[in-house]
């Protein structure tokens, strides 16, 4: 019997209310993020400050809005465009020579060999901080997963007979890999990238709480976790509401993820 696809739907509901944040930071901001109130500083949440205020009067809800559409413009962006280069290269390493194969892939596996949280710290220090410079680094560390996966596909879908014969109709390297693998490569393909966006945001968020992505004032997850560290304890609704946020955008692609992968691979039932 076919099991319904729960993990579809709660990452489809988790991510839903990331969006909902998303779009209402463009249409409806209660606050700057960097207006400050001493006089209201460390407010609890009321009817004012909707998630209270932080040590320097700021807007909590206000600057969690801000911050979702910090972490999806970053971490989608960082993805896509790691995963161009990465499919591109592994395609390349897949269909060349056997010399320019293994130069590629040996440099594929060198990355990997490095956490993508470490790369992504080394790259921001080298690079300097600021946004621009986290989603470079973020990219940077992805474009292996993907080599590695575009690799992997090609290599297996080659010696399909469907490549076979449309090679044998006259069809172009580029045409084969784009018409043809590309749509048959598409359920690991979607899988890895929302798995991916997940990975991206916690990056972010992790390269800001260090000090190394996004700068005061400006506002993200990560930033808003570490300027509460020092408050857990006295004001937790602080690291609490930035911190569900994160968590709820980082499961949520996950998930997501595992529930597409399981309706394109057609064992999950729907009704």
């Amino acid at each position: 019997m076919k099991k319904r696809n729960y993990s579809l739907y709660v990452g489809l509901f988790l991510i839903s209310i990331i969006v909902l944040l998303f779009v209402l930071s463009f249409i409806y901001l209660p606050y700057s993020v960097d207006e400050m109130d001493i006089k209201n500083r460390f407010a609890p949440p009321n009817g004012e400050h909707l998630l209270g205020t932080d040590h320097f009067g700021r807007d909590i809800f206000s600057r969690i809005l801000v911050s979702t559409r910090s972490a999806l413009l970053v971490s989608v962006s960082s993805v896509l465009i790691g995963a161009t280069f990465g499919l591109i290269l592994g395609a390349i390493a897949a269909l060349s020579p056997i010399a320019i194969e293994t130069i590629i892939m040996r440099f594929v596996d060198a990355l990997m060999a490095f956490p993508g949280i470490l790369s992504a710290m080394m790259l921001s220090a080298v690079l300097g901080k600021g946004v621009i410079n986290a989603s470079i680094a973020i990219s940077f560390f992805m474009v292996p997963v993907f080599a590695r996966l575009s690799y992997s596909m090609i290599l297996e879908n080659r010696k399909k007979g469907y490549v076979k014969a449309a090679r044998s109709y006259g069809a172009s390297t580029v045409r084969l890999v784009v018409f043809h693998m590309l749509p048959d490569m598409f359920t690991r393909l979607i899988t890895q990238l929302s798995a991916s966006i997940g990975t991206a945001i916690l990056t972010e968020s992790s390269l800001s709480f260090l000090g190394l992505g996004i700068q005061p004032p400006g506002a993200s997850l990560g930033l808003m976790l570490s300027e509460a560290k020092g408050y857990v304890l006295t004001k937790p609704y602080q690291a609490l509401c930035p911190g569900i946020v994160l968590s709820i955008a980082v499961l949520g692609f996950c998930m997501l993820g595992d529930g597409i992968n399981s309706y394109l691979q057609g064992d999950i039932s729907y009704e």
